[in-house]
């Protein structure tokens, strides 16, 4: 079955609550950027399987502020197709640079980043202690600290 992309329609489609908390466990956190940014999802056939959030946040400059796959789907090369259209998308919408964050604990998602392109720019020390009223572990791994990555875009022609 091939993976169909298209952007989030609020006319027609939920907002997509169970990925966006798959990949941020704080529906207040969701809400503030979700209806800020720009949101794709995935489908195989009529499924829901995947989505991505973009924002702008400054100049020149979008991030990847959600990004998940859902769970049974997970493994298949979606992740990395969503990353690759992420990246087009802010190309296309005229971006010097995307961003991207996660949490020090979150292994396959740094593999995966980096794997497409995304560099390491910094660490948010403990982030998500600041910011997330439970603790998360991933891993076995507390997460506490944001690992900031970022990509600089070809220019457009």
């Amino acid at each position: 079955m091939e993976l169909t992309l298209r952007t989030y329609d609020s006319s027609i489609d939920p907002i997509p609550y169970d990925l966006l908390l798959s990949a941020d466990p704080s529906k207040e956190m969701v809400d503030a950027y979700y209806s800020r940014g720009l949101c794709t999802l995935a489908y195989l056939g009529d499924r829901l399987v995947g989505e991505f959030v973009l924002l702008p946040t400054r100049p020149a400059t979008v991030e990847i502020v959600n990004i998940a796959v859902d769970e049974q789907s997970q493994g298949q090369g979606i992740g990395t197709r969503l990353v690759h259209q992420a990246i087009h998308e802010a190309s296309r919408l005229g971006a010097k640079t995307i961003e991207i964050g996660t949490g020090n604990s979150s292994v396959m998602q740094l593999y995966l980043y980096q794997k497409c392109g995304f560099r390491i720019v910094g660490v948010d020390v403990d982030f998500f202690v600041r910011h997330y009223d439970e603790p998360i572990e991933e891993n076995g791994i507390p997460c506490r600290d944001m690992i900031r990555l970022a990509m600089d875009l070809p220019h457009r022609i």
